[in-house]
């Protein structure tokens, strides 16, 4: 996108207790020599351009002016043309003119932009800088930088994307949510405030070193050890997700860690992480009212964390016939609980002894019958998409989003233990859910291989407190 002259920073940018914004120099900027599609010549999206109507219609429209004066749309007509727009688009509409980028900032400030975006890669590049991220999007096959806030994103991990923020740990093994559209960030609970986690001081009574684990449900379960702050993330954490809290208008983080991929959560604004009832081989979270939750063998539970004290309900159970690589929870299109299963095929190291990370290689899906519990396969998703990896799972109606494959997956690789497989290639790409068959997402790969890419739904939420603005 690149305007020549951006829009003034996003609203909501200031400092507020731990919450933090830092606005963007040059928000989506386009990357030189951004990806697009093979044999084109040039670097525009192959689909009708919003913006290009627009430009047309402001030579066109008959409109009083005075001499010499350009004709100007009602703030009116360009706002309901601009609230069609992906993100990208919009961004670019905002810096044509001064009129345009106040239809900009009205409709942001009314809230009134459309919340249906095409997700897009969120990644590093070596090339970009250490604070900048990248966003590849799909619909116009283009890459755009974004400059983050501090610490440096390549240095951090990338464990979580929901509702357009990404949940990352930095190299003292905190956590911080960041919308890198806004620059917004904000931290979560320390790390010393959760279960199984406790902090060694120094003489200067700064944290120095963990002592992790040091139990486990009450009891020991083996001698702990002592970890370097910079060294917990890589044992501890595992995935993220943020949710909206619609009972209390709050938004809520869940989070799968060791030992075992137990569940803790926190509400944006606390000051501490709450271990849910201790089960073990958690792997995929989603929540509707209730907060769900299905471990690798496919049973699932419920937890309700509205009262006084949290609630759980085991939906189904342990399958013993069922064991994927991976699994995932979604609401289906119909209604209901979709399990999405990810089968690997493991291979050798290479001659230099780095290990190779785990390719995908078929894609399962199974529907809970509501009245038995039991699974039941299905064979494809007409008409949909899913979005896989370390995002919030997705599965989308594919003519709402005419740039995406329907009956295909678009997945990052989200193996808990890559984190030491760094220098390994990642498993990213598109299956088609029919035939298995596999395409690479671009070619060739932009992204560093560490930290590895999630998918990314663009967004201008803004949180305020413990709330949205």
């Amino acid at each position: 996108m690149a305007p020549a002259s951006p829009p003034p920073p996003f609203a909501g940018q200031q400092e507020r207790g731990r919450n933090k914004s830092t606005p963007l120099d040059t928000p989506l900027v386009g990357c030189a020599g951004g990806a697009r599609r093979q044999g084109s010549s040039s670097p525009r999206p192959s689909h009708t351009s919003h913006v290009g109507i627009l430009r047309s219609l402001k030579n066109t429209v008959p409109i009083e002016t005075t001499a010499g004066t350009p004709p100007e749309l009602p703030e009116e007509l360009l706002m309901t043309v601009f609230g069609t727009l992906e993100i990208p688009d919009l961004v670019r509409a905002a810096s044509v003119c001064t009129s345009w980028r106040s239809a900009y900032a009205a409709l942001r400030s009314l809230g009134k932009h459309k919340q249906a975006q095409t997700p897009c890669l969120l990644y590093t590049s070596e090339s970009a800088g250490d604070n900048v991220a990248c966003l590849y999007s799909l619909v116009e096959k283009r890459v755009y930088r974004l400059t983050l806030p501090e610490p440096p994103l390549r240095r951090r991990f990338l464990i979580g994307s929901s509702l357009g923020f990404v949940i990352t740990v930095d190299d003292i093994s905190e956590m911080h949510l960041v919308n890198p559209i806004t620059g917004q960030q904000i931290a979560l609970p320390s790390v010393t405030t959760m279960e199984y986690v406790k902090p060694i001081f120094d003489d200067s009574g700064a944290v120095h070193e963990y002592e992790y684990p040091s139990h486990f449900a009450r009891r020991a379960f083996f001698a702990p050890s002592i970890v370097a702050r910079c060294k917990l993330r890589e044992q501890l954490q595992i995935k993220a997700f943020l949710f909206h809290d619609t009972s209390t208008g709050s938004y809520i983080v869940a989070l799968i860690h060791e030992p075992y991929n137990h569940l803790s959560f926190a509400r944006v604004g606390d000051e501490k992480w709450t271990l849910l009832p201790p089960h073990h081989h958690y792997q995929d979270c989603y929540k509707d009212g209730l907060l769900y939750a299905v471990d690798i063998k496919g049973e699932i539970h419920a937890f309700d964390l509205n009262g006084p004290a949290f609630t759980m309900k085991i939906i189904r159970g342990v399958d013993e016939d069922f064991y994927p690589d991976a699994i995932y929870i979604v609401e289906a299109p119909w209604g209901g609980l979709l399990l999405v299963s990810r089968f690997k095929e493991f291979e050798d190291p290479a001659e230099d002894g780095v290990p190779e990370i785990p390719h995908t290689t078929e894609i399962k899906l199974h529907i809970v019958d509501d009245g038995t519990g039991k699974l039941v396969e299905i064979d494809c998703l007409p008409d949909h998409v899913l979005f896989l990896g370390h995002n919030d799972p997705l599965c989308l109606s594919a003519k709402d989003y005419p740039a995406l494959k329907g009956n295909h997956a678009y997945f990052t690789d989200d193996d808990e233990y890559n984190k030491n497989r760094k220098s390994s290639r990642r498993d990213i790409g598109v299956v088609d859910l029919g035939n298995c068959s596999k395409e690479d997402l671009v070619s060739p790969q932009l992204w560093s291989n560490w930290p590895s890419p999630v998918w990314l739904t663009p967004s201008f939420t803004v949180m305020e407190g413990d709330c949205i603005a």
